[in-house]
């Protein structure tokens, strides 16, 4: 009897509904609420504190990045739903330390305190997809969180401004400490995914083996890799662009966030269209094309910016092309990924998760050292790591002709 009530408990594909899909919506847009609310005050913290505030970026990703490693052997052995209540009460707690800090160092300590619980959100959304559904089911599930997720930084940079104009940066973690909270009351009607018998019976310690087992995976990380180059662009974006817009263009902070939710519009609408795409044609066909026009579109703005042509208007059109791709890249690489490894989906998830964002290091540092105050710098990073994607992609399409 005792076990039949245990089993009602786990999630099938047939008994999740739209409660199930809005709270694993909501886990995935934790990495983008986390960095996307404060955008708009950016400028205001570096003043303020003394320093870099693209530092802050930057120490969210190296904990998101570490934490996710640790935390994808920890559910494959034990479930989903434990770490995900651990990771809510680490995000609460690092967001507070946020709003208390008086100084860089401090936020910066409190940023990779507070990943350490936000990157637990999307690793193990994509990994409970996973749990239930195979290969073009799952690519259809992912579109359909990312659809549901992108009003997450629609609203995040809108809301960000808005506080900027009535009180300083601190209400914003204080914000996030409270809806840190709410979610972790919404666990409590999340369902488990992973059934005692299918959890990795083997040590926490030598489960991290998996890692390496995925590393010599061409077949996984050849996926893996073209959605973190895509990502390191994607991140000099959502980091440059406060300073591109705000500072450069001398565009007012509570509207910042119109023109960074445009992006985002795209992305839901290309997600839209993908939950259909991937039913009529393969993954790998889908991920090849929209990198490519991705590619084109990242070109097409350094060249502008380079040769100062185009103004804002031309910044504002290329990056939306370029990230309405990111409905499509995000949802086949993934998808695909996680499929050439069903058994260890947590540690998959992880990994893949773990490079994707730990990339956004990647821009920020370069953002950090090199900009020259114009948009020349985050317009060729771009360029170069959707470049880099997309020769990704083609070196994929050799190898499956060969």
């Amino acid at each position: 009897m005792n076990k039949t009530k245990r089993r009602v408990l786990v999630a099938t594909p047939q008994n999740t509904g739209l409660l199930f899909i809005v709270i694993l919506s909501a886990l995935m847009a934790f990495t983008s609420l986390s960095t996307d609310i404060y955008l708009p005050a950016m400028p205001a913290m570096s003043a303020d504190l003394h320093g870099s505030a693209e530092l802050t970026i930057t120490g969210f990703l190296i904990g998101f990045t570490i934490a996710q490693l640790v935390w994808g052997p920890i559910s494959d052995r034990l479930g989903r739903r434990l770490p995900l209540f651990i990771g809510m009460v680490l995000f609460v707690i690092g967001s507070i330390g946020c709003a208390l800090s008086q100084d860089i160092t401090q936020i910066v300590f409190w940023r990779v305190f507070q990943a350490m619980g936000a990157c637990i959100g999307p690793m193990l959304a994509r990994a409970m997809i996973r749990d239930l559904f195979t290969r073009t089911r799952a690519a259809q599930m992912l579109s359909t969180l990312m659809m549901i997720m992108a009003i997450a930084p629609i609203i995040g940079p809108l809301l960000g401004g808005q506080i900027v104009r009535v009180a300083s940066w601190h209400a914003i973690f204080w914000l996030l400490a409270i809806i840190g909270t709410l979610m972790f009351i919404s666990l409590w009607w999340l369902p488990e995914t992973l059934p005692v018998e299918r959890r990795v019976k083997a040590s926490i310690g030598s489960a991290f083996g998996n890692y390496f087992s995925l590393l010599k995976n061409w077949k996984f990380m050849r996926y893996t890799l073209c959605v973190t180059l895509y990502y390191v662009a994607a991140y000099a974006f959502i980091t440059g662009s406060p300073f591109v817009y705000i500072s450069y263009y001398q565009v007012d902070p509570q509207h910042y966030g119109w023109l960074f939710a445009v992006n985002i519009i795209g992305l839901m609408g290309i997600s839209a269209f993908n939950r259909k795409l991937v039913q009529r044609h393969r993954l790998e066909t889908l991920l090849k094309i929209a990198i490519m026009i991705a590619a084109t579109a990242a070109v097409i703005l350094a060249l502008a910016t380079k040769l100062q042509v185009g103004g804002i208007v031309l910044i504002a059109v290329a990056v939306f092309i370029f990230f309405s791709m990111n409905g499509i890249i995000a949802a086949t690489s993934t998808a695909a990924a996680m499929d050439e490894v069903p058994e260890i989906a947590g540690s998959a998830s992880a990994l893949i998760g773990s490079l994707q964002y730990g990339s956004g290091i990647i821009s920020s540092l370069l953002l950090a050292w090199m900009s020259d105050g114009t948009p020349w710098t985050m317009a060729w990073i771009m360029a170069l790591f959707t470049v880099a994607s997309a020769l990704m992609v083609i070196k994929k399409s050799q190898r499956s002709a060969a």
